[in-house]
């Protein structure tokens, strides 16, 4: 029995209770946390995992229950109070300001004075003592996704954590960049420091986790040791007797024939597209001579690592990056659904009517003569609600108010009311947990075969081999199609080192 498994708790959630209008997100929880261990919290989206950590970090009150720190009561009101105890938060959306550098946000987040050659120098010591580089001078919004996540992580440890939240850390990284969170966590359970961990990768769970915990629909099911744990009981924990049709297979489904003679819905030839950095600005080439065709009723899948060209790729056949040079033919309606639901997706203050309007524009039915019916609006925001089994109070809840999970429910169903031919899809599941993530590839290969042309990019490249009816790998910018018969090692290799010559 290690050290973890018998030293009292240094923080214990005892009967929390949360509300939200009608919704009672948390029933009574519990949660402990001991000094120096991993402890895993899983659950489905919506089921209070997030909710119940937000407590603990002081960004929510608690209707119910007490907190305690070594064993005392305490109120924790505030974040600036959560972090003054050593709790830091790092979230599954960035909150970096995009027009400050590493080094300003990391200030501005761990409250340390701006002296720029004394900051440069104590961020630079933080980088090298935790493993995390990253260039100190570089403005946040011309950050990958990846690096903003480094950069989260960072923040919450300069503000001088011993408890550390990681809420879907890994949701959207490469299998190198995963390896390194889970070595971060590793490290900081080996220097004395705490961690929660809360994701839906149970693998990843069993594999760094000394303890796991796990919540359906706000009450916990499983409090136990990791060790001798399956995925299948921790699935059965989060959803029930579902759980066997929700976890991937040992080996995955035989791919779809490619459907030759349906009509090409994409053709892009020797397509140059510029990379895309803060406010829109276009510098560089991120897309170099990429041809690429996709007919109706294909699911093709970008196997990329972070940063090598495949979101403006992505962003450039959805419309939203006109290409520098080349030719590119995309047939309409086109719908996308952007991997950052919180900034690109959806406007959390807006209902989630108010986001069906917005996103679907002049097109939508609800739109006569000018006029919003907003009737229609609602009654058809319903629909979607109900046919995606989105945990909302209704039309008029404030997306905001929505889990990750039921967010992303949304912003499908939004572009798949549009009855799209070309569904551009970029990180579909991030954040989500396996009954949400099944049911968004369902989604997906639903509009394939009602002869839509589906192109998606996936961090997970597990994902992409199951998803996808064709894989391409695209490296520094240039698409290439693999090997014939390239396995999930080949691919990851190309990933990284190119086009065979």
């Amino acid at each position: 029995m290690t050290a973890a498994n018998i030293a009292a708790p240094w923080l214990a959630l005892n009967g929390i209770e949360k509300w939200y209008g009608p919704v009672h997100a948390l029933r009574g929880a519990d949660f402990i946390l001991r000094p120096g261990e991993v402890h895993a919290l899983l659950g489905e989206n919506g089921a209070g995992k997030t909710t119940l950590m937000r407590i603990a970090a002081g960004l929510e009150q608690p209707d119910g229950g007490t907190i305690q720190l070594d064993g005392q009561n305490r109120e924790i009101r505030s974040p600036v109070a959560a972090r003054g105890l050593g709790i830091g938060m790092v979230h599954q959306h960035f909150t970096s300001v995009p027009a400050l550098t590493v080094a300003e946000n990391i200030a501005l987040s761990a409250g340390w004075p701006v002296t720029p050659g004394r900051l440069r120098r104590r961020v630079e010591a933080l980088m090298e003592r935790v493993h995390l580089p990253l260039d100190p001078d570089r403005p946040a919004g011309l950050l990958s996704v990846a690096m903003k996540q480094r950069l989260e992580i960072l923040k919450a440890l300069a503000g001088g954590a011993r408890i550390l939240l990681l809420d879907e850390p890994t949701a959207v990284l490469a299998p190198t960049e995963v390896e390194e969170v889970l070595r971060v966590a590793a490290d900081l359970r080996a220097a004395g420091a705490s961690v929660v961990l809360i994701t839906h990768k149970l693998t990843e769970a069993l594999a760094i986790a000394d303890r796991v915990t796990v919540l359906r629909r706000g009450v916990v099911t499983l409090t136990a040791s990791a060790a001798g744990r399956t995925a299948d009981e921790l699935a059965h924990a989060m959803v029930g007797d579902l759980a066997a049709d929700l976890l991937p297979q040992e080996s995955p489904a035989p791919r779809e024939e490619r459907p030759v003679n349906s009509p090409p819905l994409v053709r892009a030839e020797m397509l140059d597209v510029a990379r895309r950095g803060r406010g829109g600005v276009r510098w560089g080439v991120a897309v170099r001579q990429a041809s690429l065709v996709i007919r109706a009723g294909e699911i093709v899948g970008i196997a990329a690592v972070e940063g090598n060209g495949q979101r403006e790729l992505l962003l450039s056949v959805a419309g939203l990056l006109p290409p520098l040079r080349g030719r590119l033919e995309v047939t309409g309606p086109v719908a996308f659904v952007p991997e950052d639901r919180t900034t690109e997706g959806l406007i959390g203050s807006f209902t989630l009517a108010e986001n069906m309007v917005l996103g679907l524009g002049e097109a939508a039915p609800w739109i006569r003569r000018g006029w919003i019916d907003w009737r229609a609006a609602r009654r058809r925001t319903a629909g979607i609600i109900e046919r995606f089994g989105i945990r909302a109070s209704g039309p008029d809840a404030p997306a905001a108010t929505l889990s990750g999970g039921n967010q992303q429910k949304l912003v499908l169903g939004r572009a798949l009311a549009m009855a799209p031919r070309v569904l551009v899809a970029e990180n579909p599941t991030r954040g989500l947990d396996l009954h949400a993530a099944a049911e968004m590839h369902r989604r997906l290969r639903e509009a394939a075969a009602g002869g839509a042309a589906v192109l998606v990019h996936a961090s997970d490249l597990d994902e992409v081999l199951d998803l996808s009816t064709r894989v391409l790998v695209m490296s520094a910018g240039v698409l290439f199609e693999p090997p014939p018969g390239a396995g999930r090692s080949e691919i990851g290799s190309l990933m990284l080192r190119g086009a065979p010559a």
